[in-house]
């Protein structure tokens, strides 16, 4: 059986998340229609609305449904941007270096397009996001930043880096998709602007999630035509997907605190497994115990010096075992994670990235699988990688 370690990517779908979703896709119905079968709809719709908004601390008017974390991120950036620019120049967006892509290219785009200015908060060596002492609010758009760090595992100081924020002035958009389903969550209580997050990542479907937006907050819309979710998210509602959401976000909530335990010990056997087995493996983030910051539960993330971390990703698929490097991947190309060049890594150090990321579905068997073949993958990858250097002139 092939082992799955790349859970942060996606996870399974739950079985009741699939039960829920096929049986609500046999009914009929256009929630926004006034009739009675668009009305069952919408009541369906609602419901689950109510459910995945009590798992966030939020009020249901608050759970905006997009088609996944990125749009959800988009429409949060993009749209608080664009809000806090109308009648007012304020082009600084606050954000860290180490980012999810979705946020990165985002920003970047606002740059190229809009005249943005990024400016960005820095890292520790450990992944945790710096927190400034105080902020200059009267020019900055927004502050956005990761709950959780997708690559490297880093539980970020978000209650802390909120505050600030808000002493400044400063709204904050937080991007808890792979937050979601591992920490507690209280939309209400971390007072910020926006929260994202998505379905498939707990157990749910892909292709929805979801943007939690104070009810008292403005941003303008990426998509019109319709209006139908507070004038912010216009398109008809996937009825049957958000059904699926929140079984997944309610049996997610219901087991998090145990599977937290759980995971736990499954990651710390990973890690010092790793070690034991590739004594030149370099752990990323903060370490299990004793850091200044906290690692999540699903989390490992290694360095292999001497091997390309593509290298060792292709040899663990060969051998049965699927893990990520981490790091983007542009038209085929992989890239060095620029997650830990902004901790202060080297090139080299962050193209011998690999990903080890538990769910739901993990067992001590599947770590125990991973340990046995990857001596075996690092010797074959280190001798990849020293063929890479130039060769010797002569015999």
């Amino acid at each position: 059986m092939p082992v799955y370690l790349d859970h942060a990517a996606t996870t399974p779908m739950r079985p009741e998340a699939i039960a829920a979703y096929t049986e609500a896709m046999g009914v009929v119905g256009n929630p926004s229609s006034i009739h009675s079968q668009g009305q069952q709809a919408r009541r369906m719709l609602e419901e689950a609305r109510e459910t995945i908004a009590a798992t966030l601390g939020a009020e249901p008017i608050e759970v905006v449904f997009t088609s996944g974390g990125t749009e959800a991120i988009n429409l949060a950036v993009k749209g608080m941007y664009w809000a806090r620019n109308s009648g007012a120049r304020r082009p600084r967006i606050l954000v860290p270096g180490g980012e999810h892509h979705a946020t990165l290219d985002t920003v970047e785009w606002l740059e190229r397009a809009e005249g943005a200015e990024p400016s960005w908060l820095p890292l520790d060596a450990e992944g945790a996001i710096v927190v400034p002492d105080v902020i200059e609010g009267s020019d900055a758009a927004l502050m956005t930043f990761l709950a959780v760090n997708n690559e490297v595992g880093t539980v970020q100081p978000v209650a802390a880096l909120a505050e600030v924020a808000r002493d400044a002035g400063v709204p904050v958009h937080v991007d808890a998709v792979a937050a979601y389903g591992h920490l507690p969550l209280d939309f209400a209580r971390l007072g910020v602007e926006a929260l994202s997050v998505s379905a498939h990542k707990i157990g749910g479907p892909v292709g929805i999630g979801a943007l939690i937006l104070n009810r008292t907050s403005t941003v303008v819309p990426l998509i019109h035509g319709g209006g139908q979710q507070r004038q912010v998210r216009s398109g008809t509602q996937d009825v049957a997907a958000a059904v699926s959401f929140a079984v997944a976000a309610r049996a997610a909530e219901a087991e998090r605190e145990a599977e937290t335990a759980r995971l736990t010990a499954l990651r710390d056997r990973l890690i010092h497994g790793v070690r034991a087995a590739v004594p030149e493996a370099v752990l990323s983030g903060p370490e299990p115990e004793g850091a200044r910051a906290a690692r999540v539960a699903s989390n490992v993330h290694f360095t292999f010096p001497g091997a390309q971390g593509d290298s060792l990703l292709f040899l663990l698929d060969l051998a049965g075992v699927s893990v990520s490097t981490g790091s983007a991947c542009q038209a085929g190309i992989p890239e060095p994670s620029h997650v830990l060049l902004a901790m202060g890594r080297s090139e080299t150090e962050a193209r011998s990235a690999l990903r080890f990321t538990l769910g739901r579905t993990s067992t001590e068997a599947d770590v125990d699988a991973l340990l046995a073949v990857i001596p075996g993958a690092y010797a074959q990858a280190s001798r990849a990688g020293l063929a890479e250097r130039s060769p010797r002139l002569g015999r």
